[in-house]
């Protein structure tokens, strides 16, 4: 009996499994370059990203906050000037780019998973595809081999008119 189907791998499949899944460092080098100074300059905004997206440094930004709020009603001018220093300069100038940096390296990384599943996905429909086109060439000999068998068994007895 010849052979009625031949299997063909998605093409996406092999390649997957030589590049492995997307992960942030990969994403690091298309947003800052593969260098030293670009791999610096990611880990420092990410690791910026994560300590400053924390619910602790949220409490301590409160807590300074706070003490702004209670220097400028007590006339403390002097903690005024330096919790208004820190919060106006240090942790909007300073801290908001860093923080972008981290969140386009995040960002990034994610748009590459994405498009990795979106990948993978198109790829396990293309095998689909190819599991139908297998079972309708496998129902076709089956219905090849059952017109052979009732061939070979002639008319069956016949029942009542």
């Amino acid at each position: 009996m010849t052979d009625l189907f031949h299997y063909i791998p998605h093409p996406h499949v092999a390649a997957r499994k030589v590049a492995g899944p997307p992960t942030v460092a990969a994403a690091v080098a298309t947003i800052h370059g593969p260098g030293p100074i670009g791999r610096f300059n990611a880990k420092v905004g990410l690791k910026i990203t994560l300590i400053v997206g924390t619910m602790w440094c949220a409490y301590v930004f409160s807590i300074v906050g706070a003490l702004g709020i209670e220097g400028a009603l007590t006339n403390n001018v002097g903690l005024v000037l330096i919790i208004g220093s820190i919060s106006g300069y240090f942790l909007q100038l300073v801290l908001l780019p860093i923080i972008i940096v981290g969140q386009n390296v995040q960002a990034d990384a994610a748009d590459a998973r994405s498009q990795a599943t979106y990948d993978d996905a198109s790829a396990v429909l293309e095998e689909a595809k190819q599991i139908q086109v297998h079972l309708l060439a496998q129902d076709a000999a089956i219905q090849r081999i059952l017109a052979r068998l009732e061939a070979q068994a002639g008319p069956g007895p016949q029942g009542p008119s």
